[in-house]
């Protein structure tokens, strides 16, 4: 009992006592030597003892000082009343902001929702591309609960020491847990969590122990810290409790945390379980609905012309994320002001647009003609196979031999509409619009280009989509069913499944163009001519020859629909379909 007392009187007053020892010490350095010669030898041996203390503690000194300025985390605090965004500043995905505001609502009434006899959620990690609004959304909802908001990246825990990214997590949820209890909730956001949260048993996580280490002990002290026991935060609540003064149930504070990545499917399944992070969100591009309130948001934010076209605007940026919208806008608004103007238009959006999705325009003045000419037939291949077997959900939007970024030149199109499944009819129409420019080639020009480089890939790609992936090729059997086992493009029976599509796509689209030999030919030279022509350029060269439209006529984005620019970024042909087809592009 006695030894109980003692070793707690200590643990209270370890500075107190410290400072009496201190000086008890210097008393005995200073005043004892003066008796004699005994006090002068003890004085002597004393001072000896007391500096090699002195460099101990100085030593140890240092290395406190350096993991404590190393161990505080590099993260931004913000106060209740600092985030300054509601969710009145969160737009385009309506599904997502109903489930924010069922988080605040809980937040917001913990005490009752206890008495129901619930238990709050822990955490809720956001999944989607980049610039989706992960972050914002996180703020959001901080600033709607009106709690402490943290912002941390996981990247940054990453330390060179063993054990410094511990101490950092461990002094976040610390400081967490006392802003819950002034506050009645915090939130905590993690962006980039799989730089942390990588699973264990990929190897990936640098298990490597001693001085230098991987991110694996950050991901177990991150796991205790999202569902921690019961135990009290505070110092007055722990000092009661050992005096016999508190009983009862411990009280957890409510720390909620909101993390973010692209990366799901790398993170470790301890993490994803319920009780850490309880839901997971996806956070995607938005769709029509929600761009249409982008583009009112933003536009509100400057000065535009009154008549600015919204319906095909929107249309016009399908696949778009929130940061890719803003980013036009503000752009748009830089185009107006070299301009000299006090307003933004859509002519100026388009320039914005086409700036961020193919890059700077920069023409090629000193190219001789014969380039020119290699160009037009090339792009021209592209541009009347995609007319032609096109569907009525498809337009031909661009084609030009201007360089534009790293690209000589490219024909794009894009979708009417959002499309989130392909059919095989589709898929083959596009196989055989990249192949189209090497057919262009070997019937108009008698030879065959480098510029094929980057058609040749990515119309293997999809061929090999369709062979072992999609079952469109006469099998079922998915080389994705096992990765590193199942048969791949390089395997001799793949290979020669994928080489026959892509030779009978050739022989197709050879003879497609061969039959409209004077469509292919009224197209390039109109683009040695003016250099790049809109799609609805290319279908008054179709009309005026005869070729049938295959875009329903009564769709129109506008009464000057006819002088529209439309474009999209460039698509990977072996694209999610839960993502969509949103357009192509080909560069060359």
């Amino acid at each position: 009992m006695f030894s109980r007392w003692l070793s707690r009187f200590v643990r209270r007053h370890s500075i107190g006592l410290a400072v009496v020892a201190i000086l008890v010490a210097v008393y005995l350095t200073w005043y004892v030597p003066t008796f004699g010669y005994g006090g002068q030898l003890f004085g002597t041996l004393l001072s000896a003892l007391l500096q090699l203390l002195f460099l101990m503690l100085l030593v140890v000194m240092q290395f406190v000082a350096i993991f404590w300025f190393m161990g505080r985390a590099r993260v931004y605090w913000l106060a209740p009343e600092e985030c300054g965004l509601t969710f009145e500043d969160y737009r385009g995905n309506r599904s997502v902001l109903e489930f924010a505001q069922r988080t605040v609502t809980l937040l917001r009434g913990v005490s009752r929702f206890k008495d129901m006899g619930g238990e709050v959620p822990r955490g809720l990690l956001l999944v989607g591309p980049p610039g989706t609004g992960k972050s914002y959304l996180a703020q959001a909802i901080a600033g709607e609960a009106q709690v402490p908001f943290c912002y941390a990246s996981a990247p940054s825990f990453q330390n060179m020491f063993f054990g410094v990214g511990n101490l950092q997590i461990m002094g976040l949820y610390r400081k967490a847990r006392r802003m819950a209890q002034e506050y009645g909730a915090c939130i905590i956001f993690i962006d980039e969590i799989d730089a942390i949260g990588m699973s264990r048993s990929s190897g990936a996580n640098g298990l490597g122990g001693g001085l230098f280490g991987g991110s694996s002990g950050m991901l177990n002290q991150l796991l205790l810290e999202l569902d921690p026991p019961n135990v009290e935060s505070g110092w007055s609540q722990r000092l009661l409790r050992q005096m016999g003064l508190r009983r009862g149930k411990a009280e957890r504070a409510n720390v909620f945390t909101l993390a973010a990545t692209n990366l799901p499917e790398v993170l470790d399944p301890a993490l994803l379980r319920p009780g850490r992070f309880d839901h997971k969100i996806t956070v995607d591009a938005p769709d029509m609905d929600g761009r249409l309130d982008l583009l009112r948001y933003y536009l509100g934010k400057v000065k535009h012309a009154p008549d600015f076209p919204l319906q095909r605007a929107a249309a016009e940026t399908i696949g778009f994320t929130p940061v890719m919208i803003k980013h036009v806008i503000n752009q748009a608004v830089v185009v107006a002001h070299f301009e000299d103007r006090d307003e933004m238009n859509h002519r100026d959006f388009t320039e914005a647009r086409e700036m961020w999705e193919w890059g700077l325009r920069q023409p090629i003045r000193a190219m001789s003609q014969e380039d020119r000419r290699r160009l037009a037939y090339h792009e021209a291949g592209h541009a009347v196979a995609r007319y032609l077997l096109s569907s009525t959900k498809d337009r031909l939007v661009k084609v030009t031999i201007i360089r534009h970024g790293e690209a000589l030149g490219f024909a794009a199109w894009k979708p009417i509409e959002e499309r989130y499944t392909a059919s095989e009819q589709e898929l083959r129409a596009e196989l055989k619009t990249m192949l189209a420019s090497r057919a262009a080639e070997e019937i108009f020009l008698d030879m065959k280009l480098s510029g094929v480089l980057d058609d040749l890939r990515r119309a293997t790609q999809l061929a090999g989509a369709l062979v072992g992936a999609w079952g469109m090729e006469g099998s079922l059997y998915s080389a994705l069913a096992f990765p590193g086992i199942g048969p791949s493009a390089q395997d001799a029976a793949s290979k020669r499944m994928i080489e026959r599509l892509l030779n009978q796509s050739m022989d197709s689209v050879k003879r497609l163009l061969e039959e409209h030999r004077e469509f292919v030919q009224a197209v390039a030279e109109a683009l040695m001519a003016n250099d790049e022509l809109t799609g609805d350029e290319v279908e008054e060269i179709a009309r005026r020859l005869g070729v049938r439209a295959p875009v329903e006529e009564s769709f129109q984005f506008s009464p000057a629909g006819a002088a529209a620019r439309l474009s999209l970024p460039a698509a990977s042909p072996l694209r999610s379909q839960a993502q969509g087809r949103e357009g192509e592009e080909h560069q060359d």
